[in-house]
């Protein structure tokens, strides 16, 4: 024990001299992990299990750096810890990050969130952000802890215990505030019965407005692998005719339109999604499908919609959404009069 405890200053000295080293372990690791679970899905229940245990470190880590003190005699210096906790944050956002990044849908207010998971991680490698901005703010660290925690369990949870996207998302940010709560102290300032009040209400302010911003967070297992708009379609190898962007009223009174999406889901994953078929932005259509993960290529699931609106010219969509909300993808086409076309 002595020989180990000797070599740690070493040691920080060696983490402080190639800190860039240190930076890229960490980014080429989440990306390595990333390219694992997709080909092996027995790999992501390991790297899941371990983040999820390294966040129960962080949580007891002030509690077991005490129990160590009292059972052992000597102390773990802090710099080792706030290293290891910046090591977490680092393969935290750098394993789940890929995923969000691949379902994002760019041009909607999924943007914002996956924006902000790309800032987090930026910082979790910045050493002069994280240890001089980030760590000597307790309420603002914990704060990154949470938003990490939430990224990590919308990914882990579908994959080690195939749980729904809607299912996911409610025990995340249940988590996830349930985390928070130690930094509001720290947000709200004054005294008396409006500070009470306010710490009372604010992590329910918190969890309804996560749950209301759910649109606007990507189903980080969950993307469009194959898509097509098309208005034929071979039941019997599960494949679109030609895709369309421009659809004419006579292919439409011929046989309808069909929505074709294969979706990338984990194995053993059973969700169920929405076709929301729309016409000038409204809504006029809501057709169920029930997907089942581990396909490589996607699970192949269609709609086929016979009805339209007296008048279909103009712009439709075809926005592929979980029972939560979360948009998966969006499928875009025009319809025209056959003369203007």
């Amino acid at each position: 024990m002595n020989a180990l405890l000797d070599r740690i200053p070493a040691l920080l000295a060696w983490i402080r001299r190639y800190p860039g080293l240190i930076a890229l372990f960490g980014f080429c690791s989440g990306l390595a992990s990333f390219l694992l679970v997709d080909r092996q899905a027995h790999l992501a229940k390991v790297l899941g299990v371990v983040l999820l245990v390294s966040w129960l470190w962080l949580m007891l880590e002030n509690l077991l750096r005490e129990r160590i003190a009292r059972r052992f005699g000597f102390e773990l210096p802090l710099p080792l810890l706030r290293y290891a906790t910046q090591m977490i944050h680092q393969e935290s956002l750098f394993f789940v990050l890929p995923f969000f990044l691949i379902t994002t849908t760019w041009n909607s207010g999924q943007l914002l969130f996956s924006g902000l998971l790309a800032a987090a991680a930026l910082v979790s490698i910045t050493d002069p952000l994280y240890y001089r901005w980030l760590a000597p703010r307790r309420w603002l660290l914990l704060v990154f802890h949470s938003l990490a925690l939430f990224a990590v369990m919308l990914t882990a949870l579908p994959i080690i215990f195939h749980l729904s996207t809607p299912q996911s998302y409610g025990i995340a940010l249940t988590l996830a505030t349930l985390l928070a709560l130690p930094s509001l102290p720290g947000l709200i300032g004054g005294a008396g019965w409006r500070r009470t009040l306010a710490l009372a209400l604010l992590p329910l302010a918190l969890a309804g407005g996560g749950w209301m911003a759910r649109v606007w967070v990507p189903p980080a297992t969950l993307w469009l692998t194959d898509v097509a708009i098309s208005d034929r379609f071979d039941g019997q190898l599960r494949t679109p005719g030609e895709p369309l962007t421009t659809v004419t009223l006579a292919q439409l009174q011929d046989d309808g339109l069909y929505a074709y999406t294969a979706i990338n889901a984990p194995r053993g994953l059973n969700e169920r999604i929405y076709h929301l078929w729309q016409h000038n932005g409204r809504e006029v259509d809501r057709i169920a499908l029930d997907i089942h993960g581990g396909r490589k290529e996607g699970y192949r699931a269609w709609t086929h919609k016979l009805n339209f609106p007296h008048d279909p010219q103009g712009r439709w969509q075809v926005r592929v959404v979980t029972e939560a909300g979360q948009m998966i993808g969006v499928l875009r086409f025009d319809v025209v009069d056959a003369a203007a076309k």
